[in-house]
C-alpha cells in the first residue's frame, strides 16, 4: 500500500530554489547565481573567477542529498555546488555556469559521484570549459561496496565517501597546490574510500507517494542514496549483526573494493541518511569502532558524526573507511558506513580548517548580498547569414508535416507520464516520466519558435529545449541526439530532406549515444527501441518502400524492441543496480518514451501525408 509523503514543503517544483535561499540566508559566508529555477548554484562568497589565485573544487549532483553538496561550500572544502532537481543530475549549463563563477588562472577540479547523468554532464560541461580555456580536471568517486563486481560499464556507485574526497581536495587547493596535484590527491583519496548503506524504509519524492517495498521487520542491505533497490533484503537485525555485515562487506578481500588489510590506520564514517535518529547513529558507531579494531585489527584515527549525504526521509545507515570515523543523519530510516585508509597527509587534510557549514563548523562574518549575476558565456558566433532563428511566416510542406510529428510525439510522451514514473520507480527512481514530461511540454510551448521549413535547424532547437529544462541522464542523452542528428541533417544541401538522409541521421545519433554513454543493443535502454527502428527504416528504403511505409513499420520494430527489454539484464543506468526478478516485470520506460514518441510521429507523418494527397 502506498500513501502519499508528509512533507514541510511548497510547491514541490520549488523545493530546491527554495531550500538554496534559506541556506544562503542562514550562513553569510555563501551565495548563489541568479539564474533560478536553471542555474542552480551554490558558491562562496568571498572568491570571484577574476581574482580567485588558488584550485577551485566544484562538485553536486541531483538534490535531496541535503546537505550534500551545497553544504559542504566553504574555504577548506568546496568552492561551488551545482544543484540538480530532486535525483536528476544538473544541465550541463548549470555546471558550466558554477565553472565560469569560481575558475581562475589555478583551474578547477570536478568531484563527480559515479552515476551516468553526472558523468555525462559534469564531461560535456568540462569539454566546453576546456574549449574556452579554463583548466578542467575530474575525479569519479565509485565507494559502493554493496554489490558484487562486475558492474558492466556502470561501475560502483557514488555514496557518502565522496564528501571526505570533498575534504581532502578542498583542504590541498586551500594549501596552495597546483591542478594536477590537487586531483592526485583527490583521486588517491577515492580509490582508498568504501561504502555501504541499509534502510528500513525507501525514501519519499516531493509530491509523490511512499513507497512500501520493504513491508514490516524487513531491512535492505545496499540500496543506493536515490532509494533504488540494492543487494539483499532481510529480516530486521540488531545493530551489533547489521555493522559487522556493513564491515564485512566493505572489507572482504574476495571483492577487494579498498585495500584495507590488518594494521592499517583509518576513518570511520557513520553517515544517517534522513530519518535515522542521532541516537542510533550513536549506537552504530559505538558499535563500529570496537568491531574495526578487534574484529578486523584496524585503527581508527577519526570518527566523523552528523548529516553528510542524505536521502530525503530514508532510514539508512552508510560506513567510509579512511583512517578517520564519520557519523551522520539524512531523511529516511536508514544509515551509511564509509571506511577510508588513512595516512598523515590524509589526516592532514581532514583536520585542517574549514568555513563548509555542514562539516560540521560554526560560521562567522556578516551577510554579502545573497545572490550575484550569472556570468555570461562567450560571445557566440553569428549563425548562418545573419539570420534570427524563429517560426516562419508560412510552412512549406515539409515545415506542415515536421510539426505535425513533432506535436504528435511531445503529446505521446505527455500521455505517457504517470505510467513511466510507475514503471520506473520500480526499476529506477521513479522520475522518468516526470523528466520526460518536462522535454516534451517544453517543446510544444517552443514549437511555434522553431524554424520548421528548415529540419536540421529545427532538430537542433530541439535539442536547445531539451537541454534546458531536462535534468538527468534522459536530458543529456536526448541533448546529443539532436546534436549528431543536426550534424548529419545540415552536411545536406537539399531544400528538403530526403528519407534516406533522415535514416542516416537516426544511425548518426544512435551512434552517438553509444558513443558517450557506453549502452549499445541488449543493455536494456532507449536504444533497444531505436536500433530495431533504425534497422528495419535502412532495410525498407534500401529495397524501395514506400518512405511512410518504411517509417511506419520502423516505428512498429521500436515497439517490439521496447517491450523485448523485459527479458534483459540491465547493463547501463541505475537498472544495473536491479535484480533480474523485478526487471522481467517491467519494460525499460526510457526505452517505451522511445517507442512511443516515435511511433505517434511515424502515424501523424502518414495522416498528414495522406490527407494532402
Amino acid at each position: 500500500m502506498a500513501f502519499q509523503g508528509k512533507k514541510l514543503i511548497n510547491n514541490p517544483d520549488n523545493v530546491v530554489t527554495e531550500f538554496i535561499e534559506g541556506l544562503v540566508e542562514t550562513y553569510p559566508g555563501l551565495q548563489y547565481l541568479d539564474g533560478f529555477p536553471k542555474v542552480k548554484v551554490v558558491l562562496r562568497a568571498d572568491v570571484s573567477s577574476a581574482t580567485y589565485d588558488k584550485v577551485a573544487i566544484i562538485s553536486g549532483g541531483g538534490s535531496g542529498h541535503e546537505p550534500a553538496h551545497a553544504g559542504f561550500v566553504g574555504e577548506g572544502m568546496l568552492t561551488a555546488a551545482i544543484c540538480g532537481d530532486v535525483f536528476a543530475s544538473p544541465p550541463v549549463d548549470s555546471i558550466l555556469a558554477g565553472i565560469r563563477a569560481v575558475t581562475g588562472p589555478m583551474g578547477c577540479l570536478l568531484i563527480v559521484k559515479n552515476y551516468t547523468g553526472d558523468r555525462l554532464n559534469f564531461g560535456l560541461a568540462a569539454e566546453q570549459a576546456k574549449s574556452e580555456g579554463y583548466k578542467v580536471e575530474t575525479v569519479i568517486v565509485g565507494d559502493d561496496c554493496a554489490l558484487p563486481p562486475p558492474r558492466g560499464i556502470t561501475g560502483r556507485r557514488g555514496l557518502a565517501g565522496t564528501i571526505l574526497v570533498h575534504k581532502v581536495a578542498g583542504a590541498a587547493a586551500a594549501a596552495g597546490l597546483s591542478l594536477l596535484d590537487v586531483a592526485t590527491e583527490a583521486k588517491h583519496a577515492a580509490e582508498m574510500i568504501g561504502t555501504m548503506g541499509v534502510a528500513l524504509s525507501v525514501c519519499t519524492l516531493p509530491g509523490q507517494v511512499t513507497s512500501d517495498r520493504l513491508g514490516p521487520g524487513k531491512m535492505e542491505l545496499g540500496l543506493g542514496i536515490h532509494g533504488e533497490p540494492g543487494a539483499a533484503v532481510a529480516d530486521l537485525q540488531p545493530v551489533d549483526v547489521i555493522v559487522s555485515h556493513v564491515l564485512k562487506q566493505i572489507l572482504s578481500p574476495e571483492t577487494n573494493y579498498v585495500p584495507i588489510t590488518r594494521g592499517n590506520r583509518v576513518v570511520l564514517m557513520v553517515n544517517g541518511l534522513g530519518a535515522t535518529p542521532v541516537m542510533e547513529l550513536m549506537i552504530a558507531s559505538g558499535k563500529a569502532v570496537p568491531k574495526l579494531q578487534l574484529e578486523h585489527g584496524l585503527a581508527v584515527d577519526r570518527v566523523y558524526s552528523g548529516s553528510f549525504m542524505t536521502s530525503l526521509d530514508m532510514a539508512v545507515v552508510e560506513r567510509v573507511a579512511f583512517n578517520h570515523v564519520v557519523v551522520g543523519s539524512i531523511p529516511t530510516d536508514r544509515f551509511s558506513i564509509t571506511i577510508m585508509k588513512s595516512d598523515q597527509t590524509v589526516l592532514q587534510r581532514l583536520d585542517a580548517a574549514t568555513k563548509a557549514p555542514s562539516w560540521p563548523i560554526g560560521a562567522d562574518g556578516c551577510h554579502l548580498p545573497s545572490k550575484i549575476p550569472v556570468p555570461l558565456p562567450p560571445p557566440a558566433l553569428a549563425t548562418k547569414n545573419g539570420e534570427t532563428l524563429g517560426g516562419p511566416v508560412q510552412l512549406n510542406q515539409q515545415g506542415i508535416i515536421l510539426e505535425a510529428a513533432i506535436e504528435a510525439a511531445a503529446k505521446a510522451v505527455i500521455n505517457l507520464k504517470d505510467t513511466l514514473n510507475e514503471w520506473d520507480s520500480k526499476v529506477g527512481d521513479g522520475d522518468c516520466g516526470s523528466t520526460m514530461f518536462r522535454g516534451a511540454t517544453t517543446i510544444i510551448e517552443d514549437l511555434k519558435c522553431y524554424p520548421l521549413n528548415d529540419a536540421a535547424e529545427t532538430v537542433n532547437e530541439i535539442g536547445s529545449s531539451i537541454r534546458r529544462v531536462m535534468g538527468g541522464t534522459s536530458g543529456i542523452i536526448y541533448t546529443i541526439f539532436c546534436k549528431a542528428a543536426y550534424t548529419t541533417l545540415k552536411s545536406s544541401n537539399l531544400d528538403n530532406i530526403t528519407p534516406q538522409k533522415w535514416a542516416e541521421a537516426l544511425e548518426a545519433s544512435i551512434a552517438a549515444i553509444s558513443k558517450y554513454g557506453g549502452a549499445t543493443a541488449g543493455y536494456r535502454t532507449l536504444l533497444d527501441a531505436l536500433i530495431p527502428a533504425s534497422e528495419v527504416l535502412r532495410k525498407k528504403l534500401d529495397t524501395g518502400e514506400n518512405p511512410i511505409t518504411a517509417f511506419i513499420h520502423s516505428s512498429e520494430a521500436a515497439l517490439a524492441g521496447a517491450e523485448a527489454t523485459k527479458n534483459m539484464q540491465a547493463q547501463a543506468g541505475r537498472s544495473s543496480y536491479v535484480f533480474g526478478e523485478i526487471l522481467a516485470a517491467v519494460p525499460d520506460p526510457g526505452a517505451m518514451a522511445a517507442a512511443a514518441w516515435y511511433r505517434a510521429a511515424a502515424v501523424a507523418v502518414m495522416e498528414r501525408c495522406q490527407a494532402a494527397s
